[in-house]
């Protein structure tokens, strides 16, 4: 019965008021109380058909735009071949940061770092979670696939063909 009031008065207070306030005090009423949650769940993790959105921030970086990079290029053909980076350091001009984050809810799951450095215009370094993979492994990558396509073959007339045939309204073949 205690654990049901508890509960009831946390729905309450969570469909009821918005405010951030409510629901940290919401929480540290369910902590007070022993053995409701276990201790590694949240309140926010238990409560049913509560939706929890994927969430992506940064650049999105694939493995083809990093095989594309190569010393020498200008800050431009890097701009135009990975975007705009994320983080541009006010102190260290010469060095962009691209970085990625995936995760359910608030908590990311998964972090991409990828660091470029520059001397002058030119690109000069890459480093972080993605190296440039030899030309021989995007080769390999690049293999033909052959799919077999039977032949064609008529289908069948279904009973829709023939009553519009007997009614005159399609032709025979």
């Amino acid at each position: 019965m205690q654990k049901l009031l508890i509960f009831t008065t946390l729905t309450a207070s969570l469909t009821l008021g918005g405010c951030s306030t409510v629901i940290d005090s919401t929480m540290e009423t369910m902590a007070s109380v022993k053995g409701v949650f276990p201790d590694d769940l949240e309140v926010v993790e238990v409560l049913p058909g509560l939706y929890k959105p994927t969430i992506q921030q940064g650049n999105k970086i694939e493995q083809e735009q990093i095989n594309k990079l190569e010393p020498g290029m200008t800050k431009r053909q890097v701009r135009f071949l990975m975007g705009t980076p994320m983080v541009t350091d006010v102190f260290h001009r010469d060095r962009w940061d691209y970085v990625y984050s995936t995760g359910i809810g608030s908590s990311p799951s998964e972090i991409k770092k990828l660091a470029l450095e520059f001397e002058g215009d030119r690109l000069s370094s890459i480093s972080g979670d993605y190296f440039p993979q030899p030309h021989m492994e995007e080769e390999a990558a690049k293999k033909e696939i052959y799919v077999s396509v039977p032949d064609w073959q008529e289908a069948e007339p279904s009973i829709w063909d023939e009553m519009l045939e007997y009614v005159g309204l399609k032709k025979q073949n």
